[in-house]
């Protein structure tokens, strides 16, 4: 029997971590999903949300009836959204506009205020950061401000780390993570490191994204783009420079779409492009360690009924010369 959560607030976390099986077959080592899709929001950054939202209460920055702004991609805005709704608070985000149409819909069927501004790089003023930093210190609301605020990363300390532990009965071989905040990656790993000092971290990085030379080459540069949302960055946050990572890998989008579709169709798991870039960086750490039996987790960040009108768009994946083949070496 199943205990009963008496809110949404009460029912972030103790997803569940999927065995992958056709890619554990294939490679000879165990490679685990943990289902952050499975949060009430429907995906990782609603702990990301209730970790910022809780430390703004005990803090006093956040009154009863007050107003949550945030800058996002989506899915921390779903999450602010979904938790400061329920307790009472007014939520306001500034999106890019160049997001996948079902997040907007999303947040605006809760009631959020959803502000669209272009998809500018961070140096630009009318960048969705500095939009919502600017409403925020204006109206004097609440800046959730995700990137540098720790309690995003400490919240995966305090909840998503203990957990993915305990599930892998106390052995963890290699995590990877890709990087939005900076939060997951830094909470996890300094979780683990604590624990296991050997746990390997695996920073998977899109193209666009400055993390993956600067951890090889301490300069944050890059190149090309990614159809990824969410993730990627070109600066070192204040959640990000807490982490422990031992190695980077960069993701094409389209090796990342490879993944998508394979997981779709071998796996039964539609999750959506973080996700599937995870999953293909533990894939190629799997590869090079075939047969071995090394345990490997990543996190199905959200689910992929957030992206149909994209990634799962023929129309759209031609546009971008993407092709849903099998994956390679296989």
């Amino acid at each position: 029997m199943t205990s009963t959560r008496s809110s949404l607030w009460e029912s972030v976390g103790d997803t569940p971590l999927l065995r992958i099986g056709s890619l554990s077959r294939m490679t000879g080592c165990e490679i685990l999903g943990k289902a952050e899709f499975m949060n009430p929001g429907g995906s990782i950054k609603d702990r990301a949300a209730k970790g910022m939202i809780r430390r703004g209460e005990e803090e006093g920055l956040l009154q009863p009836g007050g107003t949550i702004v945030e800058g996002t991609a989506g899915n921390t805005g779903i999450g602010l959204g979904l938790l400061g709704r329920e307790r009472g608070y007014r939520v306001l985000v500034t999106m890019p506009d160049n997001q996948a149409r079902e997040k907007y819909e999303f947040l605006e069927a809760m009631g959020v205020e959803v502000r669209r501004v272009p998809a500018v790089p961070f140096s630009d003023e009318r960048h969705f950061y500095h939009q919502a930093r600017a409403i925020a210190a204006q109206e004097g609301f609440f800046w959730a401000n995700q990137f540098e605020n720790t309690s995003n990363g400490d919240f995966h300390a305090e909840t998503t780390g203990p957990e993915l532990l305990e599930q892998c009965q106390g052995r963890l071989d290699v995590l990877v993570s890709a990087v939005g905040t900076g939060g997951t990656i830094s909470g996890v790993s300094r979780y683990l490191k604590s624990k296991h000092p050997e746990t390997r971290v695996v920073l998977a990085d899109p193209a666009g994204s400055g993390l993956y030379c600067y951890l090889r080459e301490g300069r944050v540069e890059s190149s090309g783009s990614s159809i990824t949302e969410g993730i990627g960055i070109m600066r070192i946050t204040e959640n990000f420079r807490r982490a422990k990572i031992d190695e980077a890998l960069r993701v094409s989008d389209q090796e990342m779409i490879e993944m998508l579709y394979h997981l779709a169709r071998e796996d039964a798991l539609v999750v959506g492009t973080s996700a599937a870039l995870n999953v293909r960086a533990a894939y190629e750490i799997a590869r090079r360690h075939a047969g071995q039996g090394l345990r490997i987790a990543t996190f199905l960040c959200d689910h992929g009924s957030r992206y149909f009108s994209k990634v799962f768009n023929r129309e759209f994946l031609e546009s971008r010369n993407l092709v849903p083949r099998p994956l390679s070496g296989r």
